[in-house]
């Protein structure tokens, strides 16, 4: 297993795949891609969890986070999770959230992300925005 820094392109089957299979590729597509930090984790040479990271001074977003439909279940999600929290800390972040879709609260709540907010749809699919204040946990 190795996860390293990617290109936002090379995010983009795998998000189209995961998140939006009924959509065209251009829609899983970021007009900000270029300003993020892509990070991929691999399983040999077969890439099977993508994330997204946006930064803005002490604040940090996750987006479109995806793992392959046939590797769920099996950690890769977690620890490319924990990966980029690690990396967050380490660069002074204070603050990380992203939008979950209500699903997968309870994945966030493991990595010590609360609900904020409340639920909000998108394409019929319904979100809650999840924080995590780095000073807290670490």
């Amino acid at each position: 297993m190795e996860i390293k820094r990617i290109d936002a392109q090379q995010t983009w089957d795998l998000r189209q795949k995961v998140m939006w299979p009924d959509k065209d590729i251009d829609y899983i597509k970021l007009k900000d891609d270029h300003e993020g930090i892509h990070y991929g984790l691999y399983i040999e040479e077969e890439l099977v969890s993508v994330i997204s990271l946006f930064l803005n001074d002490k604040e940090a977003q996750i987006r479109k986070f995806a793992t392959d439909t046939k590797r769920q279940k099996g950690g890769y999600g977690t620890k490319l999770l924990q990966y980029v929290i690690t990396e967050v800390v380490n660069l002074g972040i204070e603050r990380i959230w992203c939008h979950a879709r209500t699903e997968k609260i309870s994945f966030y709540k493991k990595f010590g992300m609360n609900e904020e907010g409340k639920v909000f749809e998108k394409d019929g699919k319904s979100y809650i925005r999840m924080c995590l204040v780095t000073n807290r946990r670490i």
